[in-house]
């Protein structure tokens, strides 16, 4: 494959040993797709060029900023639109359960396989970029179970569930209160939502209705802090990663500059230097 031909395949993890969701990062300038289909949805946005694709009898044009759902099962294709500028895309493929939650009646149907949604598609890209880069297990399934019950609520013929979860703060206040106790082995949602008696969408919606944040960010935020006292106690950010749950330095470093403005290192150096 020359430099211009790429795909990347990052496999995510929805929680602590939770079942898989695949991630394709792809630039073509030639490649053209034998007809195929996949067990799963398959999610995809453009993000430079144009594509192709065969589906439903017909044929899909994408230009940079639309989402193209394709159903589990249904054959299609892919080609470059034009001979000379290929195409981008990033794309997820979902098992079939993970656009159910949230809506009323099953499984979703999308009657147009391509959409207009420019929030959603900024929310997907930013959230399969960073999963990508570092799939940890909470915040994947934090952030793409949540944008997949967007996606169907927003764009299927599904009819959406009540957003109001009762006992709110109570459930946010336990799902905290786990994810502090066990923060370097979170259990994941799903287990967390089945002993509450509730949907992973219910937890997640409650969860963002009293805290302000996902699961994922407010336990990245509460590490941090723990690791302030680490960095102040003189250990080094390579040692402070583990123990407060990061998978290493670098999602340490890029936790803590989001939350305080500055790496582990500068900060621990700050620190000692007030010290001396």
């Amino acid at each position: 494959m020359s430099a211009r031909e790429q795909a990347l395949w990052t496999r995510a993890r929805l929680g602590r040993c939770g079942p898989p969701l695949d991630l394709l990062t792809a630039r073509f300038d030639k490649h053209v797709y034998a007809p195929h289909a996949h067990d799963e949805f398959t999610i995809g946005v453009c993000v430079g060029g144009s594509e192709v694709i065969d589906y439903r009898g017909g044929h899909i044009r994408t230009g940079p900023g639309t989402i193209v759902v394709l159903d589990p099962g249904e054959m299609h294709t892919g080609a470059p639109a034009t001979a000379t500028d290929g195409y981008a895309y990033r794309a997820l493929y979902a098992e079939p359960s993970l656009l159910a939650d949230g809506i009323l009646g099953g499984l979703p149907h999308f009657r147009e396989p391509l959409l207009d949604d420019p929030e959603l598609v900024a929310a997907l890209c930013a959230a399969h970029t960073e999963l990508s880069a570092c799939p940890d297990p909470l915040e994947a399934e934090s952030r793409l179970p949540w944008l997949l019950t967007a996606l169907a609520r927003r764009h299927s013929t599904a009819r959406p569930t009540a957003d109001t979860i009762a006992g709110a703060d109570h459930i946010a206040h336990a799902v905290r209160d786990r994810l502090a106790d066990e923060l370097t082995t979170p259990p994941s949602l799903a287990d967390l939502a089945a002993d509450l008696g509730l949907s992973r969408y219910q937890l997640l919606r409650a969860f963002r209705t009293t805290m302000g944040i996902p699961p994922y960010a407010w336990l990245a935020q509460y590490r941090v802090t723990r690791a302030r006292g680490l960095l102040e106690n003189g250990l080094r950010p390579a040692e402070v990663a583990g123990l407060v749950g990061f998978a290493d330095q670098a999602h340490l470093t890029r936790w803590f500059r989001r939350v305080l403005g500055v790496t582990p290192a500068a900060y621990r150096n700050s620190v000692q230097d007030t010290w001396a």
